[in-house]
């Protein structure tokens, strides 16, 4: 009996935008399936802000059907206030696949781009260039899209080599 390949979802948290990105792995072949923004209403309140997040995440969820998903991990700037709400959007967007089901992992910005480029002191340009150059095909026209996408290929390769580490 075949087996199906694992269908990724990478999560890159904003209050304003969420990028996102799905691929499937199958072994060491990936292979873009979707990407894009999720905005929200800069005038509505952090709650609505933070429902309407919730709600376009279980479309996704609901439309895509994935097997992990992957979150980057948020940084801390010098503005608190900023910094706060960006949080309020991750615990949505790490809430909402563990809510279905999903097991969700974490990863830094600098283990990210050390998966998809080879150094964790990338640009954001690099790893778009090398997001687009894993995934053919892929028309990828927001940077979050592109770094959900990242997320989600870094998440691959961890989970290659956690299989391939206990058959050794």
């Amino acid at each position: 009996m075949p087996i199906r390949p694992l269908r990724i979802l990478g999560l890159d948290p904003g209050l304003r935008f969420t990028g996102f990105g799905i691929i499937e792995a199958d072994g060491n072949r990936l292979r873009h399936i979707a990407d894009g923004v999720i905005g929200t209403d800069g005038d509505a309140s952090v709650p609505e802000r933070l429902r309407a997040l919730d709600a376009a995440l279980n479309r996704l969820l609901t439309d895509f059907m994935p097997d992990h998903a992957a979150v980057e991990e948020t940084y801390v700037n010098r503005n608190a206030t900023a910094t706060l709400k960006l949080g309020y959007a991750r615990g949505v967007v790490l809430l909402a696949p563990a809510r279905a089901g999903v097991p969700v992992a974490e990863y830094g910005a600098k283990t990210v781009k050390r998966s998809v480029v080879g150094t964790g002191a990338a640009e954001k340009s690099q790893v778009a260039l090398m997001v687009r150059r894993l995934l053919p095909g892929a028309a990828i026209t927001r940077a979050d899209a592109a770094d959900a996408l990242a997320v989600a290929i870094c998440h691959a390769h961890h989970l290659a080599t956690a299989t391939r580490i206990p058959a050794a």
